[in-house]
């Protein structure tokens, strides 16, 4: 078989072990990034396909009678033409879990730096205003104790259930929502609902038709004025324009995203903007520890390795 990444620098920094997913192929043909007029000359001979986020629509799927497979190096389908891929009886797999730790430990800086005022005290330091305090310690900006403080969490698959175990060590009480059009258990509260009684929202679910914009202005005003909201999800949850409005008038007391709704934001980003108050924007980098890209690089082989016996997992079409 020849397989054709296309993609690899989504996921390497030269620092992975790769022989197992080579040893799945006959040939396998590594590109660190590919342009939309690329990847059909790169694809045509290819038995598997391996993408991050380089589309792989139905056009191009009409053009390739020998692909089999189709591996997604990510959890999100998006980028695929899953109906398209099942018309032709290709398999498309993708990739699980890899990340949770990694997504969670992230989740848990967001919050905390947003608690301590960790970036405001580094800034302080950096500038010179301990320099000039009159007392031994500077004190200027809040600093909250997460211990009593209520969690919200949209989004309790494996992911939402790590970030509250982590919360729970911290001490806080962690309350879940029941996503829309979804039916909800015993545990489970309304997000109208449960917005007023959190001091910290985070979103740990995909992004989908009914999730477009779940965070917007009505909501955002909903909220305690000492609240906080961490999204380390997709861009997509959040209205960006309706969150820079909030934490300009005060409505929540802070955010901080690990995710745009554009991305790489080539074309800059209403949050990127200079004068919005108490934000904190990460690059996507929440799901990249070596570990985590490591975990991917194995699913994408046991994947491989699943396939060829004919009994596919994470099968996704």
């Amino acid at each position: 078989m020849k397989a054709v990444f296309l993609d690899f620098n989504s996921l390497n920094q030269n620092d992975l072990e790769i022989s197992r997913l080579q040893q799945q192929f006959d040939q396998l043909i590594l590109h660190a990034v590919t342009a939309p007029d690329e990847i059909l000359e790169r694809v045509q001979n290819a038995d598997v396909i391996i993408t991050n986020k380089v589309r792989v629509n139905a056009e191009l799927i009409r053009q390739l009678p020998k692909l089999k497979l189709i591996l997604i190096s990510a959890t999100g389908t998006n980028n695929v033409d899953l109906s398209a891929a099942r018309e032709h009886n290709i398999v498309v797999c993708n990739c699980q879990g890899y990340g949770t730790p990694a997504v969670a430990q992230h989740t848990l800086l967001l919050m905390l730096s947003l608690a301590t005022s960790f970036l405001k005290y580094d800034r302080a330091v950096r500038t010179g205003a301990w320099n000039k305090a009159e007392q031994f310690c500077l004190l200027d900006f809040p600093i909250v104790e997460l211990a009593g403080k209520t969690l919200g969490i949209v989004g309790y698959g494996e992911l939402g259930q790590a970030v509250a175990r982590l919360a729970e060590a911290f001490g806080m009480q962690v309350k879940i929502a029941s996503l829309p059009c979804r039916p909800g258990g015993t545990d489970r509260i309304p997000l109208k609902e449960l917005l007023p009684q959190v001091d910290f929202l985070s979103l740990h679910c995909p992004l989908t038709e009914q999730t477009q914009n779940l965070i917007g202005a009505a909501e955002l005003q909903q909220m305690k004025p000492t609240a906080f909201l961490i999204n380390c999800a997709r861009g997509g949850l959040v209205n960006e324009t309706a969150l820079v409005q909030a934490l300009k008038n005060g409505e929540i007391a802070g955010a901080a995203s690990d995710v745009l709704t554009v991305e790489p934001p080539k074309q800059g980003n209403i949050l990127l903007n200079e004068d919005i108050p108490n934000l904190i924007i990460t690059p996507h980098s929440a799901w990249g520890s070596v570990q985590a890209r490591q975990r991917m690089l194995e699913q994408l082989a046991e994947n491989t390795e699943a396939f060829k016996r004919g009994q596919p997992i994470r099968q996704v079409n």
